[in-house]
C-alpha cells in the first residue's frame, strides 16, 4: 500500500508544460481520503484545468482548486467561490462575503448539505444551518471538494440528502515564509452615493517551516475586515478571524499527525430590503434607502417605549465560534491503515430583535414572557416580559406598569465533539475494505434572555445573556429556554474491488446511522407550532393551572436510525472516457425546532410524532479527462419520502412542512480546456426539476387570499394545490462559465453565472426572475520588481450592475406582500496588495 499511497499524494504534470499540480482526493475524512486515493491512482491521474477537476470517482464530485480561489476577491465567502460548480447556487447578501446568504445544490437548502471542515461538520447541530459568513479565510484553503447529491460512507451527518461541501486547508511549508494582503472595496452602483459602504480588511500568515529534525512545522494566520451596510444608511458588519494548523509527519511514508485551530468573531448587523413589492418589481431607483425612524433616534424614558431600537437595520447577528481539529494517518503495516480524525467545536451566537418589558404582570398575575396584546403599548399581540416589582426605565418607580424597549435575541451556545476513525485493509493490490465509526455530540442550549438598550437604540451588550434583566424573583426570563443533545453514533463499511485489469472498479458500501435528540423543554407550549410562553421559573405551576390545555415543561427522546446502502461503479471505457454510476440511501432527522413542536401534545399522541425524510438518489456520469480537457455530464434522479422544508422568518423562527413525496431529477454538465498554456475555458450548466406529488394538507379551511390555490374536498378538508410544483427557491437553469488569460506576470479572468426564476412559495404563485452576474478579476505579479511572492489584484464584482432578489425567507403559501427578501449583492470594486517574504 505505501507505494500506491505515496503516487497518490504525489503531484501530477501536465503534458502542456503548464507545471505541477497537486491532485488531493475529493473526499472528506482523512480515511475517506486515503482509501479513494488507491482508486484514483490506478485510473487516469490528471491534475486540475482551469482549476477544476473532476475526480474519476463512482459519485459524482468537483474540486476547486487554488487557481479560481486565489481569483476571487479576498475575503470572499468559500460558498461564493463554489457558485462555479454545476448544481450549486448561492446568493451573497453582500459583496464581500462577510454577511451571510442563500445556498443550495440541485435545489436543496443547506440544511440538506453537510459541509466540513478537514472532514469535521461544520453545520447547526440543531437545525442543520450552514453559516456562509463564518468560513476559514479563502487564502488558508488548499481545495474545496463537492459531492452532488450524497456523503462518504463514514459521513457523520444525521440530514444530508442533498450533498457534501468538503473545505481543505493548506499544509504547513517546508521554509519560513510570510505573507500579507492588504484590500480596500466600495460600492459603485447606482444610487449608492451618500454613505461610507467601504470595505477594508488585513490579513497575515506566518510559516514556521521545518521546526527540527523530525520537521515539525506550523503555520499561523490572522485577519479583520470591516464594511459598511450594502443598502441600508444604518449598520455595520465587523470580522476577525485566527487559525492555525501544525503538522508533524511520521517518517516517510505518509504517516503524519496535524493539530488545527479556528475562531471567527463577528458583529453584524441586519442588512436586506423592506420593501416586498419591490422584489417583485425590481426598480432599482429604490434599493439603497433609510431606516424608517431616522439617524440617530433616542429612547423613550416614559411609560410607553418608541421604535427607536427595533428597525431590522438596528439587530444584530453576533457570533464567536471556534473549533480544534484532530487529523491523522498511520500505515501500521504495508496493508493496514489507521486514521482518526476529531474536533471540539463552540459556538455562541444570536439574532432577532426586541420585545417590550413591563414593569408589572402578565394578565394570569405572572412574571415572565407571554404572548399578549397590552394596549397602549401596542395596537396587536406580541410577545412582552413581564418583569412585576422592577424599575426598568430608571424613575425610581416599580411594579408601576410602565414599558421599555429591551433586547430580545434568540441565543444559542453549543459544545460539540466529533470522532471518525477508519481501519483499512488491503486485501490485494485489486481490492480493500474498511470499517468506520463516527461519533457527533453536541449541547444545544437555547435561550431568549432580556438586555438593555442604550439611549440611542443601540444595545448595551449585544450578548444580553452575559448581563440578563431579572425579574423581581431573581429569576432570569427567557422568550424560550430549552436544552437538548445529540448524539450520532455511526458505523459503516465499505468495499473496493476493482476488476477487468483495473477498467472496472467497484464500491460496495453502507453505513447505519443511530441518532438520538434528547429534548429539555422549560417553558410551557401553547400551540402544535412550538409556540410558548415562559413563566419565570417559580411560577410555572400557577400558569399551568390557569391553562391546563397547554404543554407543560418536560423531557422527551427521539430516536432516529436505518441501514443506508452506499455503492457505485466507474467503468474505464478507454484510458479517457469513463462511466460511472452511485446509488445512495439517505436520511434527514428532523430539527430541535420540529421536534419541540411536539410537546403541545401527550407523549404518546400520534399527532406528536415527527417523522425522518429518507430519500433513494441514483447518479450516471460520462466523463472524459485529458491533461487538456475535463469534461462530465451527469444524470440524475431523487426520491423522496416526506420531503421536509423548511421557512426561516427574520427573526430566525422556523417552521417545518411535510411536503410528501418529491422527485427531483436533473442534468449537470460541465467542460474545462486549456488549449493553450495561456488561455483557460470553464463552462457549465445545470438542468433542475423538483416536483412535489401531492397537495398538502391545510386545516378545515381556505384563507380568502389563496384564491383558487386552496380547496376543500368532500371530507372537509382544506388543502393546497401543490401536486406537480416545483419546490420553493430551486431555480431550474443555472448556466456560467469563466475564462483566463495569463501573460507573464499579468492575468485576467472573467466569470458570469445564469440563475433561473425561483418561486417564493410552494404554491407557485410568486416568481422571483431569473439573473445574469458578470465578475472580472486583473492582477500583475510584482517579481519583476524584486518583490517575490508579491501582486496587485484588481476585482469588479456584478460588473454590469444587475439588480436581483438573492435570498428571501418564502414558505408553503407565503404571499408577495408579506415577503422578506435580501437584494443581490450590487456591484462593486475592490484592490488588493498582497506581499510575500
Amino acid at each position: 500500500m505505501h507505494l500506491r499511497v505515496l503516487l497518490a499524494n504525489a503531484t501530477s504534470t501536465l503534458a502542456i508544460g503548464i507545471g505541477f499540480v497537486a491532485a488531493p482526493a475529493c473526499a472528506q475524512s482523512t480515511g475517506s481520503a486515503d482509501f479513494e486515493n488507491t482508486i484514483i491512482v490506478t485510473g487516469n491521474r490528471t491534475g486540475e484545468v482551469a482549476g477544476i477537476r473532476i475526480p474519476d470517482s463512482p459519485k459524482a464530485k468537483v474540486q476547486i482548486g487554488q487557481e479560481i480561489i486565489s481569483a476571487q476577491r479576498a475575503g470572499q465567502s468559500v460558498n461564493e467561490i463554489i457558485n462555479l460548480v454545476p448544481g450549486v447556487s448561492f446568493t451573497n447578501n453582500d459583496p464581500w462575503g462577510s454577511s451571510g446568504g442563500s445556498f443550495t445544490i440541485r435545489g436543496f437548502n443547506s440544511d440538506r448539505i453537510s459541509q466540513t471542515f478537514d472532514g469535521i461538520p461544520l453545520n447547526d447541530s440543531g437545525n442543520y444551518a450552514i453559516y456562509t459568513n463564518q468560513q476559514v479565510d479563502a487564502e488558508l484553503i488548499e481545495s474545496v471538494n463537492v459531492n452532488l447529491g450524497s456523503t462518504d460512507v463514514d459521513s457523520p451527518t444525521p440530514a444530508a440528502v442533498g450533498g457534501t461541501v468538503n473545505i481543505n486547508t493548506i499544509i504547513p511549508d517546508e521554509n519560513f515564509g510570510l505573507i500579507t494582503s492588504l484590500t480596500y472595496g466600495d460600492i459603485v452602483a447606482e444610487g449608492s452615493g451618500g454613505e461610507d459602504r467601504s470595505f477594508k480588511r488585513f490579513f497575515a500568515k506566518v510559516e514556521t517551516g521545518n521546526l527540527n529534525a523530525i520537521g515539525t512545522r506550523a503555520w499561523f494566520s490572522g485577519s479583520y475586515a470591516h464594511n459598511g451596510a450594502t443598502f441600508a444608511n444604518y449598520g455595520k458588519v465587523e470580522k476577525k478571524q485566527f487559525n492555525g494548523k501544525v503538522y508533524q509527519p511520521i517518517g516517510e511514508d505518509g504517516n503524519f499527525i496535524s493539530l488545527a485551530g479556528h475562531y471567527n468573531e463577528n458583529r453584524n448587523n441586519f442588512g436586506g430590503s423592506p420593501l416586498s413589492a419591490q422584489a417583485i418589481t425590481l426598480d432599482k431607483d429604490e434599493r439603497f434607502y433609510e431606516v424608517s425612524d431616522g439617524i440617530p433616534c433616542t429612547t423613550s424614558t416614559g411609560s410607553i417605549p418608541n421604535s427607536c431600537g427595533s428597525q431590522f437595520e438596528r439587530r444584530y447577528n453576533p457570533s464567536n465560534t471556534g473549533n480544534v481539529r484532530l487529523n491523522s494517518l498511520f500505515y501500521l503495516t504495508d496493508k493496514l491503515t489507521l486514521s482518526v480524525d476529531g474536533a471540539y467545536q463552540y459556538v455562541k451566537a444570536n439574532g432577532g430583535g426586541t420585545s417590550i418589558g413591563v414593569e408589572g404582570l402578565s394578565d394570569d398575575g405572572l412574571t415572565g414572557v407571554f404572548f399578549e396584546t397590552l394596549a397602549p403599548v401596542s395596537s396587536r399581540a406580541a410577545s412582552y416580559y413581564f418583569f412585576g416589582d422592577v424599575d426598568l426605565n430608571g424613575d425610581g418607580v416599580t411594579g408601576s406598569g410602565d414599558a421599555v424597549r429591551v433586547l430580545t435575541p434568540s441565543q444559542t451556545i453549543t459544545n460539540r465533539w466529533i470522532a471518525i476513525t477508519n481501519l483499512a485493509y488491503e486485501i490485494d493490490d485489486n481490492h480493500s475494505v474498511r470499517l468506520s465509526y463516527s461519533f457527533d455530540r453536541a449541547r444545544h442550549r437555547q435561550t431568549g434572555s432580556a438586555g438593555f438598550l442604550q439611549r440611542n437604540g443601540e444595545p448595551v451588550d449585544v450578548f444580553p445573556i452575559n448581563d440578563p434583566i431579572f425579574d423581581e424573583n431573581g429569576d432570569r426570563l427567557d422568550k424560550r429556554d430549552r436544552l437538548s443533545y445529540a448524539t450520532l453514533h455511526q458505523i459503516s463499511g465499505e468495499y473496493r474491488g476493482q476488476f477487468l485489469n483495473e477498467q472496472l472498479t467497484v464500491l460496495l458500501g453502507v453505513r447505519a446511522p443511530f441518532f438520538k435528540r434528547e429534548l429539555n423543554q422549560y417553558c410551557v407550549t401553547t400551540s402544535a407550532s412550538g409556540n410558548v410562553s415562559c413563566p419565570s421559573a417559580t411560577l410555572v405551576g400557577d400558569y399551568l393551572d390557569a391553562n391546563p390545555r397547554f404543554g407543560g415543561p418536560g423531557s422527551r427522546t427521539a430516536k432516529y436510525d436505518k441501514v443506508l446502502p452506499n455503492v457505485g461503479a466507474v467503468f474505464k471505457l478507454t484510458p479517457q472516457l469513463s462511466l460511472a454510476g452511485s446509488y445512495a440511501k439517505n436520511i434527514s432527522a428532523p430539527s430541535t425546532d420540529a421536534l419541540y413542536g411536539t410537546f403541545y401534545y401527550a407523549e404518546n399522541d400520534p399527532l406528536g410524532r415527527r417523522v425522518a425524510e429518507t430519500s433513494d438518489s441514483f447518479d450516471l456520469s460520462l466523463r472524459y479527462t485529458t491533461p487538456m480537457i475535463q469534461a462530465v455530464v451527469t444524470g440524475w434522479y431523487s426520491k423522496y419520502k416526506n420531503r421536509i422544508v423548511t421557512a426561516v422568518d427574520i427573526d430566525g423562527n422556523s417552521t417545518d412542512t411535510n411536503l410528501g413525496p418529491v422527485k427531483k431529477y436533473g442534468i449537470d454538465a460541465s467542460v474545462a480546456m486549456r488549449p493553450i498554456r495561456e488561455l483557460s475555458l470553464y463552462a457549465f450548466a445545470s438542468y433542475i426539476e423538483g416536483e412535489i406529488q401531492n397537495d398538502v394538507f391545510n386545516g378545515s379551511s381556505c384563507a380568502s387570499n389563496l384564491g383558487s390555490y386552496c380547496y376543500v374536498d368532500a371530507n372537509g378538508d382544506a388543502f393546497l394545490r401543490t401536486s406537480g410544483n416545483r419546490e420553493r427557491e430551486a431555480p431550474q437553469w443555472l448556466v456560467g462559465g469563466r475564462a483566463e488569460l495569463n501573460l507573464g506576470d499579468f492575468s485576467a479572468g472573467t466569470q458570469a453565472k445564469y440563475t433561473g426564476d425561483r418561486y417564493l412559495n410552494d404554491i407557485n404563485s410568486v416568481r422571483f426572475k431569473g439573473y445574469t452576474v458578470v465578475d472580472l478579476n486583473l492582477s500583475y505579479k510584482l517579481e519583476s520588481l524584486g518583490l517575490n511572492k508579491s501582486e496587485l489584484q484588481l476585482n469588479v464584482t456584478n460588473l454590469f450592475d444587475k439588480f436581483y432578489v438573492g435570498s428571501f425567507s418564502g414558505a408553503l403559501a407565503t404571499a408577495a406582500s408579506s415577503a422578506f427578501v435580501n437584494f443581490g449583492a450590487p456591484r462593486a470594486v475592490s484592490g488588493t496588495f498582497v506581499m510575500g517574504f
